[in-house]
């Protein structure tokens, strides 16, 4: 800076402004500076602004299960213009699902002293994070609460919206639905299989095991088990999907075989309101996930101490599918 401001002309208060952004400097001696800053290569350097901010590292972390899901891709993709907003860079990271490979990647994070750290956890004990939340690095779960750590989380009603979506299907008829999940082990699933229980028990219905598939992984899987329930004496009526790659193989199935079985699926998705039969999907807003989980973490970046809080947002019932 001080090889700037001579070559310029200015004060190296100048240059500081200029280099910074501020307004109420002018263009024409804003334009010189930048000009010699870019003959001379000189590059800003965020950390040493970070630091005598008071900040770690102007950099905060995200940790999500996989990139290439629309669903946490959008995630990704709001945290990282909040960040920009906040003059930011945000780390992402993949846990894959795997509890040791998310410890591996946040330890990691921590490491490089991010700010504050965005996590959709995986089914692991998150208490290893306490030192460091102690030490200042902020914490916000969204998705999915933590497990064993005393953080802020945004999440969905996961519960509300199955038990939304199989009231919908028995009041059009339906006694027996079959209802296929990825993991019981997954907080988001177990809370969706909770909420489906809740309403059969509210129509007053029992809950056939037969029915119920458990780790059905994706599009494929999915078909299969639809196949197999299918070709059952006494066969589901309906589905009640509980992610969007379970409900397009169950659609992919059903139209296979022309079956005019009744379906509601957990998670609005791409192109949904193309699919070629009608069906149900349960759904929310991500960005709004994303966005309200961000700016809680800079809240908490920028001093906020309160008690952590729980922050669940709505769902809601969409038709789409050709009729």
């Amino acid at each position: 800076m001080v090889d700037v401001a001579k070559q310029a002309g200015v004060s190296l208060k100048t240059v500081s402004r200029v280099i910074n952004g501020e307004p109420h400097v002018q263009r024409a001696l804003a334009d010189r500076v930048l000009a010699v800053a870019a003959e001379l290569g000189f590059q800003r350097n965020h950390m040493a602004s970070a630091l005598r901010a008071g900040r770690a590292s102007a950099t905060i972390g995200l940790l999500i299960e996989e990139l290439a899901n629309p669903f946490y891709s959008t995630i990704a993709h709001v945290a990282a213009e909040i960040a920009r907003e906040r003059d930011t860079l945000l780390l992402s990271a993949s846990s894959e699902e795997d509890p040791a490979r998310e410890e591996q990647l946040l330890r990691d994070l921590c490491s490089r002293r991010v700010d504050g750290l965005l996590v959709v956890p995986t089914h692991g004990d998150h208490g290893y994070l306490r030192p460091q939340v102690e030490l200042g690095i902020p914490v916000v779960f969204l998705d999915r609460p933590g497990i064993g750590l005393d953080a802020d989380a945004v999440l969905l009603d996961n519960r509300g919206g199955a038990r939304a979506g199989m009231a919908r299907l028995l009041s059009a008829g339906h006694q027996r639905v079959g209802v296929l999940l990825d993991s019981t082990g997954v907080h988001t699933m177990s809370e969706r299989l909770a909420g489906a229980r809740e309403a059969l028990a509210e129509a007053g219905l029992r809950e056939d095991p037969a029915l119920v598939r458990d780790g059905v992984r994706d599009p494929a899987g999915a078909a299969a088990a639809v196949a197999e329930m299918l070709e059952r004496r006494d066969p589901p009526t309906a589905f009640l999907t509980l992610n969007n790659r379970i409900t397009v193989g169950v659609v992919q199935e059903l139209w296979r075989r022309g079956s005019a079985a009744g379906l509601v699926g957990f998670d609005d998705f791409e192109l949904s309101h193309l699919m070629p039969r009608p069906l149900t999907v349960i759904s929310y807003d991500t960005r709004e996930l994303a966005r309200q989980a961000t700016q809680l973490l800079f809240a908490r970046i920028d001093g906020d101490r309160t008690h952590p809080r729980t922050i669940v947002l709505p769902t809601e019932l969409i038709n789409r599918g050709l009729s």
